[in-house]
C-alpha cells in the first residue's frame, strides 16, 4: 500500500506571548517572555506565584454566554484556536466533504475548573447532590474533539488522546497516520490547556517540579542554565491542518509544510523523572527519522522539549547528541517553552507551529533567559542563546515527554511538489 503525502495547511495559535499565530511568531522570534504574577487567584500560601498566563483574551469576543456557560475554559481554547486553524486552511471557502475531515484534539489534564467548580459546591453545600447538567460534558477529555466537530460539521475520525504533556504530539502523530493511510482526507488537531489555579499549582509545588523564582519570574524559565529550577505553568492552545496532498491542491490551499514522520516511544523507567541517558528519547528520535526516511543530518533544526527541569535538560542533550553525533554540531537547538512556559497537554502543539514556522521562514527561535553555562552541557551545542537567528531550516523534529515515560517526536520539511 502506498502511503498518502501529508502536508500542513492551517494554523491556529492562542498562546502566553500571543493570541494570533502571527503574534506567537512576533514573540518568539523577539525572545518575548509569558511569564508573570498570577492574578486570578490569591498566591500568598503557594511557594510559586507566577506563570505564563494568556493577556488580553477574551472568550467572550468568540463565544457566546450560551457556548460559554457548556465549556470548561480548556475546550473553549480547542473551539477558538480550532477555529483560527479552519479558517485559515479556507475549509469553509472550499469543496470539502465533512465525511472526509476528522478532529482528534488532545489535553493533558481537562476540565479541572469545572472540576474544582463541581466539587466545591458539593461539599459547601447541605450534603445534597446538587451538580451541574453540564459536569460531566464539560470536563472529560474528549470534549474538546466533540464540541469541534459539532461547530463545524466534521464527521470524520473523533477522538483525544492523553499522554500527559506529550498529549498533543501524539495527536498530531496519529492524525498523519490516518491521513497517510488514506482514512480521512483532513484532520484538525492540536491541544489545550487551561489549569493555572489553586489545584494545579499546588500539586505540581508539592512535586517540586515548578520553579520558585518569585523574585524573576521574567527569567524563571531557563531552559539549560546552570541555575534552573524547574518549569513555568503555561495555558493556551494549538491547532493544526493536517490534509492529504492531493486533496490539498486539488482545491488550491496553501501549503506550509509537509508532515515527514513521527514517533512514539516509552522510557519504562519512572512516574516522573525522564531516564537519566535519555534512553526514551534516542529511541524515540531514531523512529521518527526512520519514518521520515531521514538521516541525522537532514534535520537542521530540533525544538526541544527543554522544560528548565534540572534532570530532564541534560537526559534530552544527551539523547540528541548519541543519536545525531557529528551532526548534532551543525543544528540549531532552542527551548521555546522560554517564552512560553510549559503548555502541558498543548506543548506539543504550539512547539510543532514554532518548529513548521521556522521551516517556512529560516529563522530559528531562540532560548531565552540563558546566564550561565552548565558544565553537564556540552558548550559546543548551538543552543540559540537569547538571540533568534537566521539560517536555512531545511527540517525540523520538535520533541515533546511525558509524565509515565511517554515520548513523542515530530518532523516537519519545506514542501517540495
Amino acid at each position: 500500500m502506498e502511503l498518502k503525502r501529508v502536508v500542513i495547511t492551517g494554523l491556529g495559535a492562542i498562546t502566553p506571548i500571543g493570541n494570533t499565530v502571527q503574534d506567537y511568531w512576533t514573540g518568539l522570534i523577539n525572545g518575548v517572555s509569558g511569564a508573570d504574577f498570577i492574578t486570578s487567584f490569591d498566591t500568598s500560601r503557594f511557594r510559586t506565584k507566577f506563570a505564563c498566563q494568556l493577556k488580553n483574551f477574551d472568550p467572550a469576543q468568540f463565544l457566546d454566554k450560551k457556548e460559554l456557560r457548556k465549556m470548561d475554559p480548556f475546550v473553549q481554547l480547542a473551539v477558538i484556536c480550532a477555529d483560527q486553524a479552519v479558517a485559515d486552511a479556507r475549509l469553509k471557502e472550499t469543496s470539502v466533504d465533512p465525511e472526509q475531515v476528522g478532529v482528534i484534539w488532545s489535553s493533558g489534564i481537562g476540565g479541572l475548573f469545572t472540576l474544582i467548580e463541581e466539587i466545591k459546591g458539593f461539599y459547601l453545600g447541605d450534603g445534597t447532590p446538587r451538580f451541574s447538567p453540564f459536569f460531566i460534558p464539560k470536563m472529560i477529555m474528549d470534549i474538546a474533539a466533540g464540541q469541534i466537530s459539532i461547530r463545524h460539521g466534521f464527521r470524520g475520525p473523533n477522538f483525544a488522546v492523553v499522554s500527559a504533556c506529550a498529549s498533543s504530539t501524539n495527536a498530531l502523530i496519529e492524525a498523519f497516520n490516518l491521513i497517510r493511510l488514506g482514512k480521512a482526507k483532513v484532520i484538525i488537531c492540536g491541544g489545550s490547556e487551561s489549569v493555572i489555579n489553586e489545584v494545579a499549582i499546588g500539586g505540581f509545588n508539592a512535586m517540586r517540579a515548578l520553579s520558585e523564582r518569585n523574585d524573576d519570574p521574567k527569567t524563571a524559565s531557563r531552559p539549560f542554565d546552570l541555575d534552573r529550577d524547574g518549569f513555568v505553568m503555561g495555558e493556551g492552545a494549538g491547532g493544526l491542518v493536517l490534509e492529504e496532498l492531493e486533496h490539498a491542491r486539488q482545491r488550491g490551499a496553501h501549503i506550509y509544510a509537509e508532515f515527514a514522520g513521527g514517533g512514539a516511544t516509552g522510557d519504562a523507567y519512572h512516574v516522573t523523572a525522564p531516564h537519566p541517558e535519555g534512553l526514551g528519547a534516542v529511541n524515540v528520535m531514531r523512529e521518527a527519522l526512520a519514518d521520515a526516511g531521514m538521516k541525522p543530518e537532514d534535520i537542521d533544526y530540533i525544538n526541544v522539549h527543554g522544560t528548565s527541569t534540572p534532570l530532564g535538560d541534560v537526559a534530552e542533550i544527551k539523547a540528541i547528541q548519541q543519536v545525531f553525533g557529528e551532526a548534532a554540531y551543525r543544528l540549531n537547538i532552542s527551548s521555546t517553552k522560554s517564552m512560553t512556559g510549559h503548555l502541558l497537554g498543548a506543548a506539543g502543539a504550539i512547539e510543532a507551529i514554532a518548529s513548521i514556522l521556522a521551516v517556512v521562514h529560516d529563522w530559528v527561535p531562540p532560548t531565552i533567559n540563558h546566564f550561565t553555562d552548565d558544565p553537564q552541557l556540552d558548550a559546543r551545542l548551538n543552543f540559540t542563546f537569547n538571540k533568534a537567528q537566521q539560517r536555512q531550516v531545511r527540517a525540523a523534529l520538535s520533541n515533546t515527554f511525558g509524565f509515565g515515560g511517554h515520548n513523542a517526536s515530530v518532523i516537519f520539511k519545506k514542501f517540495v511538489p
